[in-house]
């Protein structure tokens, strides 16, 4: 009996061991930090995600998930319930992605935040806030997959067509002209050498006849200030100007002279010689009618129409 006592206590000593170690175990396991409880809604796939994964901001530990579930009231959507570190910066324009370690594949919820609305997002647990879960950049390349492949298939065929056998006809005889078209620059070089050698002694022209220029420009200044300088001396009291301007009053006293006293007699002298010559005249229309005046003396004219001793013609 005595050793059936002992073995039973040894059993017992045994079993409260263990139970205390496990006990331990689980206390120091336990997670006793008290967070902020928060909702994702999503209908992205979510796979290698479970409960207890990590929950990440930028990449350091913010918390924990605490349970996955889908959301009766929409079909299709998943409500992740995750608990987040209290002094974690929440905002309303925090949002997550889903993430995976390494090789491994081990999921987990990166949390991020654009800055757009930089507002403390409140919550408690019995109304859990909201938090975006955008697609990661797996899930883009998933989503299009298809339209890239699509492209790649374009792009395929449109290389196919570029490359048929009339294009590569075309591509040839182009490499051709373009091989013709070096080899007739390749000639050029040995056209303009003949020019190049000539443009020291060009340069050396250039340079005289600038030269020149400017010798001709210093002549030009002196000819202007000596003109300058001329002006100035026919423009003064005692200049050629000034002398010029009283020989022109002189002579307009002379033809005013002119003018008033030796025109008139002038005058008098033509109208005398044109009556002179009106005499004259007269005097040799006599002579023509009447030579014989000359020896016998100047004859009576005959009497007129209407005087005594008229006789009209033909009678």
């Amino acid at each position: 009996m005595e050793n059936k006592s002992h073995a039973l206590i040894a059993r017992l000593f045994t079993v409260i061991l263990l139970v205390a170690a496990l006990l331990g175990v689980m206390w120091f396991n336990s997670d006793r930090v008290e967070r902020v409880p928060y909702q994702i809604a999503t209908k992205l796939s979510v796979p290698g995600l479970n409960p207890q994964a990590d929950v990440r901001y930028r990449g350091l530990d913010a918390g924990k998930v605490d349970s996955i579930s889908f959301d009766p009231k929409v079909p299709g959507q998943i409500l992740i319930q995750i608990k987040v570190n209290p002094d974690t910066p929440m905002t309303q324009s925090t949002f997550g992605t889903p993430g995976y370690q390494g090789v491994t594949g081990i999921a987990y919820i990166q949390l991020d935040d654009d800055g757009s609305k930089p507002v403390r997002l409140d919550s408690s647990k019995s109304n859990p806030a909201r938090i975006e879960l955008r697609p990661s950049l797996f899930d883009n390349l998933q989503s299009k997959g298809a339209a890239i492949l699509a492209r790649a298939d374009e792009m395929v065929s449109k290389l196919n067509n570029l490359l048929d056998t009339d294009n590569q006809k075309t591509m040839v005889k182009a490499f051709s002209d373009i091989s013709a078209t070096a080899v007739a620059f390749q000639a050029i070089p040995q056209q303009i050498t003949p020019t190049l050698r000539q443009l020291p002694a060009l340069a050396g022209q250039m340079n005289q006849a600038l030269k020149s220029i400017t010798a001709l420009s210093d002549n030009m200044t002196t000819l202007s200030k000596s003109l300058n300088t001329l002006s100035a001396s026919l423009q003064g009291p005692d200049g050629a100007v000034t002398n010029l301007s009283g020989a022109a009053q002189n002579i307009g006293s002379v033809v005013s002279g002119l003018q008033y006293d030796t025109l008139p007699r002038f005058n008098t002298l033509a109208d005398e010689t044109r009556s002179t010559m009106r005499s004259l005249n007269q005097t040799l229309d006599h002579l023509n009618r009447q030579p014989q005046s000359i020896l016998f003396g100047s004859q009576g004219l005959p009497p007129g129409p209407g005087e005594t001793g008229f006789v009209a013609p033909g009678r």
